[in-house]
């Protein structure tokens, strides 16, 4: 392998040195070592580079023309160095996101500014969508998903756990009745979604055991936000997460019901990325400074 940014290094010791026992010193070498690679480039160039006697090491010419041009060109090696280190602890350059409408809102879209006051040269790209989304075909550096993950070469971040709600307005169950059994479910609009991975199906519990109700509405969706929309203005049930909700059920404009039936209905929220050890450090600064929070927003006040 040419290593002539090392041998270059190797040449500067000895000639600030004076010998090649202090230059192998201070590069913990041998000696003959330190020989052998300065004879190495004086065969590779045709020239003599040091005029050897027993009591010093005289330059000729060709060696201090080789001595000043290595030394800038080793000065341009660590000067690019600088500037990528620089870079990286600046954390600098664009990130391109993708959540879900409810968790980028609600989550994701706070907890920018404190992100920004920290790292100020950081561009966030953010889209927000409940679909799917290809990190390799769209060009994403982080994604946030709701639920199963799929097989992927992604590294995936766990930040915690969506339990579900079923609520509904004041209004609408004024209305229709509060269901208090899963058959009942039959009797109501059901809020659902229409993008690949939905399914008109609410995996619940009755007597203790997991039933899957079929349940249907005058509305499918691609996103919790219109879901939730519509369940505040009287249109329906909606299934969504807690932490979609737990405003709205704080402030009384969302009931919860059949609360025993949605034990253990929860989905996992993980940030997938790639790039493994070479990540960006900005992507790497991005997860570690937002993942921490979006765990803490997940588990509510």
């Amino acid at each position: 392998m040419d290593n002539r940014a090392g041998e270059m290094l190797v040449f500067q010791r000895v000639v600030e040195g004076g010998s090649f026992s202090q230059a192998a010193r201070s590069l913990l070498m041998t000696p003959s070592t330190v020989s052998k690679l300065i004879s190495r480039i004086e065969s590779r160039l045709g020239v003599r580079l040091l005029e050897r006697s027993t009591r010093q090491l005289v330059l000729t010419e060709e060696g201090q023309i080789y001595y000043e041009k290595s030394a800038e060109l080793l000065a341009g090696f660590e000067e690019v160095e600088r500037e990528l280190t620089k870079g990286a602890a600046s954390a600098s350059g664009t990130i391109r996101v993708n959540a879900s409408v409810a968790f980028g809102v609600l989550g994701l879209e706070p907890v920018l500014p404190a992100l920004w006051e920290s790292h100020p040269n950081i561009i966030v790209d953010l889209s927000l969508s409940d679909e799917m989304t290809d990190l390799y075909r769209d060009r994403t550096d982080v994604a946030f998903r709701v639920g199963s993950l799929q097989d992927s070469t992604a590294i995936a971040r766990r930040i915690g756990v969506a339990k579900r709600k079923i609520v509904a307005s004041r209004g609408y169950l004024d209305r229709y009745g509060e269901p208090k059994s899963v058959d009942e479910l039959h009797q109501h609009n059901c809020l659902g979604f229409n993008f690949r991975r939905a399914t008109p199906v609410w995996p619940l519990k009755e007597s203790g055991r997991i039933v899957d109700s079929t349940v249907a509405g005058p509305l499918l969706a691609n996103n919790g936000e219109t879901v939730r929309r519509m369940a505040l203005a009287g249109v329906g049930l909606a299934r969504l997460g807690d932490y979609h909700v737990r405003d709205d059920i704080r402030a009384g404009r969302l009931v919860e019901v059949l609360s025993k039936a949605v034990d253990g209905d929860e989905e996992e929220i993980h940030a997938l990325y790639l790039g493994g050890p070479r990540l960006p450090h900005r992507v790497r600064i991005f997860l570690d400074f937002v993942c921490p929070r979006l765990a803490e927003f997940l588990t509510g006040p």
